[in-house]
């Protein structure tokens, strides 16, 4: 072969790899217009943005934000300081829309479990519309025949959630979670009959001390099925005492909780076995019948190792669809039950001797 006809045959390669690189760029262009005006009409009308800039390889939504509707706890639903959303090149060939990847940068979510146990997340995009009060026939048939969706994976960096639990008390106790790093994928819309791979770690804000949380698993939102293994380290017992203690019960003056869970849900019925370790936990009230989680107050400070430590071992079973079976009151009755067992207490002996008091308390 000549030395004139590798230059030729190397010009032609050049070309052929250059004309592949303008047509991926040029696919890329195409989809990234399509997309972007495919968000502008989904976001809704309570959305704001200020601007869509769409690019070679993607577009970018920046200052993203999704009002709250009238009695959500949250003044937003979502936040983003910037959004990067990559196509992906298949969604040219027709079949449903495909995104590569969602970038979220400085994003802010609230999220609302209500008083039934129902959890919502950024209601006005991943609800339907025609449960929205006062939508429109138009906007249920829209709701109806919304195009299918996939998205590859969603990264948060470093975002902030807000936590609303409406089920323990009204108003609803605010949980907050910051420096949140997360990837969550594949997810399907609107159906999310899918499997979805979840990993997070973040800061449990707490009035008194911050502690941490990871999450890690998959989860289907449509059955509920669910495989995850939750880890809280050193979080502030103040913040999360509602879900251990009763009305009547002491409060906590101090105290770091750390808890670790393995959650399984399998057609509706949930199996998590887990341990509670309490670190320098201190009461608000010493009075002679106080309890803590169930447990007469005085066994379960006098149980604290030397190091202040008390550990908890127990299991949460029920059925998620048993209308009787309540996540809030199986935790907290869990933990009644497995600091009684650590402390040596039997439950039934309590009930008795406090019903002795009781009885001798009114003469009879």
């Amino acid at each position: 072969m000549t030395i004139r006809t590798r230059r030729r045959l190397a010009v032609i390669a050049a070309a052929a790899v250059l004309t592949g690189v303008l047509v991926v760029l040029g696919g890329l262009r195409l989809a990234s217009r399509q997309l972007q005006s495919r968000i502008e009409s989904a976001l809704g009308p309570r959305a704001s943005v200020g601007a869509i800039e769409a690019g070679w390889t993607g577009i970018e939504v920046l200052d993203l934000r999704i009002k709250g509707a009238p009695g959500w706890p949250g003044e937003d639903e979502l936040r983003a300081r910037r959004v990067r959303i990559v196509p992906d090149l298949r969604s040219l060939l027709g079949g449903p829309w495909r995104i590569a990847t969602v970038r979220v940068e400085g994003g802010y979510a609230s999220a609302l479990r209500t008083r039934d146990g129902k959890m919502k997340l950024v209601p006005s995009l991943l609800d339907a519309r025609s449960a929205e009060p006062g939508s429109t026939k138009h906007e249920q048939q829209g709701a109806t025949a919304m195009p299918l969706l996939e998205i590859g994976g969603v990264e948060l960096v470093a975002a902030q959630v807000d936590f609303f639990d409406a089920s323990v008390r009204q108003p609803a106790l605010q949980l907050r979670i910051a420096e949140l790093d997360a990837v969550v994928g594949p997810l399907e819309l609107p159906t999310l009959d899918k499997a979805t791979r979840i990993k997070l770690e973040g800061v449990f804000k707490g009035p008194q001390r911050d502690g941490r949380i990871a999450i890690d698993g998959h989860y289907t939102p449509v059955t509920r099925d669910a495989a995850l293994h939750a880890r809280f380290s050193g979080v502030d017992m103040v913040a999360l005492q509602p879900y251990l203690l009763k009305v009547s019960e002491a409060g906590v003056r101090r105290g770091s909780l750390d808890l670790d869970v393995q959650a399984t849900v399998l057609r509706n019925k949930l199996r998590a076995p887990g341990k509670l370790t309490l670190t320098n936990l201190e009461l608000t009230s010493d009075g002679a019948l106080g309890t803590f989680a169930g447990v007469p107050r005085k066994a379960v400070l006098a149980a604290m190792t030397q190091e202040g430590r008390l550990e908890v071992h127990f299991t949460l079973e029920g059925r998620l669809d048993d209308p009787s079976f309540s996540l809030n009151e199986n935790f907290a009755t869990r933990i009644a039950s497995g600091l009684a067992e650590s402390l040596g207490v039997s439950l039934s002996g309590m009930v008795k001797g406090l019903g002795g008091v009781v009885k001798g308390l009114l003469g009879k």
